[in-house]
């Protein structure tokens, strides 16, 4: 099982990703697109991981591999591939299929609380999650009127779509439990000026204290990843 990534951004690597595919032996190729580096063709990878950046998903002018990123995107979807969005790569694929992408009323920044909707006992690849698992969100914009195929899995009280699964093997999470500490460090120095306060905005001092929530967000990454792989490879999606 071959994996691929899409980097929007220098400083936001797919973090506990990359030790899994590590500890479990799949190879895993990138694509950083900030750099202008070619995209792979589809029959290198198996799974295609689309990762967060500051950038909103309309920028086309000032970041014009958008375009072909988009259309590299669907063409792995119609392929059937698994495909996973992390933020920002999130709401590219729930533009891709059908849906929106607006401002969201409140930004999101910071240690919140999601609550997991009643049909998340469908889906065996999150039957280990609490029923409000506490995450990392960064962002300003969310994905709304997604299509019927899409089926929310998690709300909270400042964004309401949290997370969603498509056609049973594309999945998008607003938020982040991929993030180690270095990559929270780096997003805090570099976006610094999102951190406006506001009521869903915690401070840095806030956030670079739970580390204790780093590794347990980790821990359930590695876990939805395991049992998805388990399931990719038994042809149970």
């Amino acid at each position: 099982m071959k994996i691929h990534y899409l980097q929007h951004i220098a400083f936001e690597n797919p973090g506990s990703i990359l030790s899994w595919a590590k500890e479990n032996q799949y190879p895993i190729s990138a694509t950083h697109l900030y750099r202008n580096e070619t995209l792979p063709e589809l029959d290198e990878f198996d799974w295609l991981i689309v990762m967060g950046g500051p950038m909103n998903i309309y920028e086309e002018e000032s970041y014009p591999w958008l375009r072909a990123e988009k259309e590299f995107i669907k063409t792995a979807i119609e392929r059937k591939k698994v495909v996973i969005g992390l933020c920002l790569g999130a709401q590219l694929i729930a533009d891709i299929i059908g849906g929106r992408v607006i401002r969201n009323q409140h930004k999101e920044i910071g240690w919140f609380p999601i609550t997991l909707c009643e049909n998340i006992s469908d889906y065996p690849e999150f039957s280990f999650l609490p029923s409000s698992p506490i995450v990392f969100e960064w962002h300003g914009d969310t994905f709304v009127d997604l299509p019927k195929e899409a089926i929310l899995i998690a709300t909270n009280e400042g964004c309401k779509n949290q997370a969603y699964i498509y056609k049973k093997r594309v999945y998008g999470f607003q938020f982040h439990l991929e993030n180690t500490m270095t990559i929270i460090e780096d997003l805090i120095k570099n976006c610094s000026d999102e951190m406006v306060p506001e009521r869903f905005v915690q401070s840095a001092e806030v956030i670079t204290a739970h580390n204790d929530y780093i590794e347990q967000d980790n821990k359930w990454m590695k876990m939805f990843l395991t049992k998805l792989a388990v399931m990719y490879e038994e042809e149970e999606i």
